[in-house]
């Protein structure tokens, strides 16, 4: 087969996995480091003739990484698609592991494996903690209801007070973010990339963990490594004054 991926961690999954089958990937799939297929632009703003070009067999995207518009003008054109949308970390485990079967994987790959162990072996009633968590700023958009990253933080102890809201991102003003009187913030280093200079001094007397985005994010061969490593960032605090 012939693989575009418009999603920077499928296309860690996939090249990880079954190399040989990407054939096109976006400026933003950063992993592997040794990815070395052709660059279709943006996840947002993808160059879809360049896509056809290339004659994929299939194009991976997502709900959240992706326009709509896009996934539209590709199957329009005949190129096949195929959209994933996890929200839980068990629903991220079974795509990948369906995704991989279906591009070809004979046997479920030693990350995945790892990546389930990894997750199951988690206290199931850790200590809550009560966290915002903004995903970008100028304005403050935070996570919010049945996201991915919202089981992902849940499952190691945070309580999220935006999980209940409607919006799966609220855009609150830093005020009302104060208000809720959160225990810790949690800053990611993507899509802002927030760090010890940038988004603490926000909130000041308040303990921050800056964390990885990428583990936080996204789903493929990081989830092995998350729960550990994000758990150790979660607990090194700073607080700004």
């Amino acid at each position: 087969m012939r693989v575009v991926s418009l999603v920077p961690s499928l296309t860690e999954a996939v090249a990880t996995t079954l190399p040989g089958l990407l054939v096109g990937a976006t400026d933003w799939c950063t992993h592997p480091a040794d990815l070395d297929v052709p660059r279709v632009g943006g996840t947002k703003y993808p160059d879809l003739d360049r896509i056809r070009d290339l004659r994929p067999d299939l194009v991976l995207l997502n709900v959240e990484e992706n326009r709509r518009a896009d996934a539209t003008a590709l199957a329009a054109a005949g190129v096949p698609i195929r959209v994933t949308y996890p929200r839980t970390v068990d629903g991220a485990l079974t795509e990948l592991a369906d995704l991989l079967r279906d591009l070809g994987s004979a046997a479920e790959p030693h990350w995945l494996t790892e990546a389930r162990r990894a997750w199951a072996a988690l206290p199931g009633t850790p200590v809550r903690r009560r966290a915002v968590v903004p995903v970008w700023r100028r304005p403050w958009v935070v996570l919010g209801a049945d996201a991915f990253a919202g089981d992902l933080l849940h499952r190691l102890g945070i309580a999220n007070p935006y999980a209940e809201q409607p919006e799966r991102y609220p855009r609150p003003s830093l005020r009302q973010l104060r208000d809720q009187a959160p225990e810790l913030i949690v800053l990611p280093d993507e899509p802002y990339r927030f760090t010890r200079d940038d988004g603490p001094e926000a909130f000041p007397g308040i303990p921050c963990a800056l964390v990885s985005g990428r583990h936080l994010t996204w789903y493929g061969p990081s989830l092995a490594e998350a729960p550990a490593l994000l758990a150790a960032q979660l607990a090194d605090l700073y607080v700004a004054h």
